[in-house]
């Protein structure tokens, strides 16, 4: 069966009317929750739970808007809650709409294009109220109503599914570190230890920056402290090389790794350093090193961090056996695969069924919209 068919299946015949927001559902203001009593009732604001105390302003399930703010962060709540001003939460009439139905499809409406903020983003009332919902056979309410929760039923297995694999890849992500941190630690005296200047050979003297303004472009990669920054039609590097970040915040922030490998044609400017390694092992090993353990010591500059030549070449590195470090990056790689790579592994399986899911909403929520209708 197409999907088309199965549409045309679910709707059974069925007409579609759109009817403003407003008919269904009534925009509610939050409250402040100054001198409430701490307790387990979350309190809602435009970036999420911001507390929790011991009264609620709502019990029923609903769809909460933000009013100011991050005003694309819709939630869905069945539980009671206590919201604060810069949110709405929505009165649902559940005998014409099925709360999470609305909350679907409220996630594909455009927000940030009903932007009324002059600096700070900004949904109105009234602005909210005009968003067309399309409400599934209104000449039957009963079926209409199992249209949506059949539709809803459906989206609920997509996001349950990437739930899942999202917490399957955490949990994978945390025996990931503890076995790095396990393998790349050794007891005093087991191993001889060396400069990373001994390990490896700097190249940065080769490297150019070139401004946005002067790159031709190309299809050579150009790295820059972080990773790619743009691509350029010469290059400088052809081979397999380990790029270390010179400066920049994510040296103390670590959000992206502060080492990785690059490989054939490339060009580095100079706000990353440029190693050489004998092996794909030791390069490796020393990637995955660099990347476990805390570099504060060897950074200087605190506006501006840096991690300079001089202090670079001084990190001292465990330096176990060639055929050690090869064991360690077969076993570390292996992981890195299923965490990390975008090509195979759980975060392949988690944005195939991200494309599924956003694929079926798109389909189950895009019913008909005639350009004659008129919301009544």
């Amino acid at each position: 069966m197409s999907h088309i068919n199965f549409l045309e299946k679910l709707m059974d015949g069925c007409t579609v009317k759109w009817l403003e927001l407003e008919q269904v559902a009534k925009i509610k203001h939050g409250k402040d929750w100054k001198g409430l009593n701490a307790g387990e009732v979350p309190v809602y604001g435009s970036g999420g739970v911001m507390g929790y105390v011991d009264e609620y302003s709502y019990d029923k399930p609903t769809v909460l808007i933000p009013r100011k703010g991050s005003i694309t962060n819709i939630f869905y709540v069945e539980t009671p809650f206590w919201n604060v001003d810069t949110i709405y939460y929505t009165d649902i009439d559940t005998s014409k709409i099925v709360p999470k139905y609305l909350y679907y499809f409220i996630k594909t409406t455009n927000l940030m294009a009903l932007d009324t903020g002059s600096g700070r983003p900004s949904l109105t009332q009234a602005i909210l109220n005009q968003i067309q919902v399309p409400i599934p056979c209104p000449e039957n309410p009963k079926k209409s109503l199992e249209i949506q929760v059949e539709i809803v039923r459906i989206l609920d297995t997509f996001t349950e599914l990437t739930t899942e694999l999202t917490t399957e890849l955490n949990a994978r992500k945390k025996q990931y570190n503890y076995y790095r941190d396990k393998l790349l630690s050794f007891e005093e005296g087991k191993v001889e230890w060396k400069t990373l200047g001994e390990l490896a050979k700097n190249l940065d003297s080769k490297r150019k920056p070139i401004t946005s303004g002067l790159r031709e472009t190309g299809d050579i990669p150009y790295y820059g402290a972080s990773g790619i920054v743009d691509y350029v039609k010469d290059y400088i590097f052809d081979g397999d090389f380990l790029l270390v970040s010179e400066d920049g915040a994510n040296l103390l922030a670590r959000n992206t790794p502060i080492a990785f490998s690059i490989s054939g044609k490339t060009w580095v400017n100079n706000h990353a350093h440029v190693l050489k390694f004998e092996t794909y092992a030791e390069r490796r090993y020393v990637e995955y090193y660099l990347n476990s353990i805390d570099l504060a010591p060897y950074i200087s500059g605190s506006a501006q961090p840096k991690l300079n030549k001089k202090n670079l070449e001084s990190i001292i590195i465990p330096n176990p056996s060639p055929e050690e470090k090869e064991r360690i990056v077969i076993i570390l790689d292996k992981f890195e695969t299923l965490t990390s790579s975008i090509n195979e592994g759980l975060p392949r399986e988690i944005e195939l069924r991200q494309k599924q899911y956003e694929y079926y909403r798109d389909l189950l929520l895009g019913l008909p919209k005639p350009d004659s209708e008129v919301a009544a």
